[in-house]
């Protein structure tokens, strides 16, 4: 068998679509279509089930492509771990409420920097194993992270904050207690369909509450979320730093600020391995810098 066809065959996998998988790869699209053709005629099974419209892997072929994960990343590893110069493709799944890291100077500085790595970014709140998904590693808020992880912070303490418009202060009142924004219109946010809003967490002397807010509009997308505190549509809850520059400007007033916690920021986090790929080590290294650059 040509083991050249393995990696064409975690492609299609991942890509779940011949196109993307053949412009990843740098081949035309019928390459990858008889690469597969090629690798079910080896194995005698049929691996890829495609139509017009969709590809998918057969039972057989989820088989076999979850066998194959493992060894590959560690070849990829090993021959990556052998490189001077750091390259390939770095893929990343991180929280949409890691502004620092979403920003965007964070990540030009570092392609700028490393002009042989392919920075891949996905934006995902879910609970998700980076192993599982492929990822060499992800950014979340270090109280969520897995204990068997590594973890490198990106910034420092956190702190969430409520939030709305002077207009709708103007119209409806500031509150005077967090659990007086059970009196308010207010946009709350939920990690995933079919899930509970989150509660918004506050400290009074020193003492942990939360108040279970009805919003008026959920949503898993903070930038909705924003953009509906901006238009006048209630009180909003986020990261201090999501809301930094709409304080700044006057667009939004800070509410409640006597009763927010500092939490643990956001971490780079990924599993532990013996020889990690220079790709990695260089985004590390990168961060370690950039949190003393201002």
């Amino acid at each position: 068998m040509d083991l050249n066809l393995l990696p064409l065959l975690l492609a299609v996998a991942e890509e779940q679509n011949f196109r993307a998988a053949a412009d990843r790869l740098g081949v035309t699209r019928s390459a990858v279509s008889q690469g597969i053709r090629r690798l079910e005629d080896a194995l005698g099974i049929q691996v890829v089930m495609r139509t017009t419209r969709s590809v998918r892997l057969t039972e057989a072929g989820a088989r076999l492509v979850e066998s194959l994960r493992a060894p590959m990343a560690a070849v990829q590893d090993a021959l990556e771990a052998n490189e001077d110069v750091p390259s390939g493709r770095l893929r990343l799944a991180v929280t949409s409420i890691a502004e620092e890291f979403l920003s965007g100077p964070l990540l030009a500085r570092f392609a700028e920097a490393h002009p042989k790595v392919t920075v891949d970014v996905t934006v995902i709140d879910d609970a998700l194993d980076i192993v599982a998904g492929g990822y060499d590693a992800g950014v979340r808020l270090g109280e969520v992270i897995e204990q068997d992880m590594i973890a490198v912070p990106v910034g420092g303490p956190q702190r969430e904050v409520a939030a709305a418009t002077p207009v709708y202060i103007a119209r409806y009142g500031a509150p005077n207690h967090p659990k007086d924004l059970l009196d308010h219109r207010c946009v709350g946010w939920r990690p995933a369909p079919d899930t509970a809003p989150w509660r918004w967490e506050f400290e009074d002397n020193g003492k942990p509450f939360d108040v279970m807010v009805d919003p008026q509009v959920t949503t898993n997308d903070l930038r909705l979320m924003l953009r509906v505190a901006l238009a006048d549509g209630g009180i909003t809850f986020a990261p201090w730093d999501c809301m930094r520059e709409h304080f700044d400007s006057g667009a939004l007033v800070p509410l409640l600020t006597g009763y927010l916690p500092p939490f643990s920021g956001f971490y780079l986090y990924f599993p532990q391995r013996q020889n990690m790929a220079p790709k990695l080590r260089a985004l590390i290294n990168h961060i370690r810098q950039w949190r003393f650059v201002d």
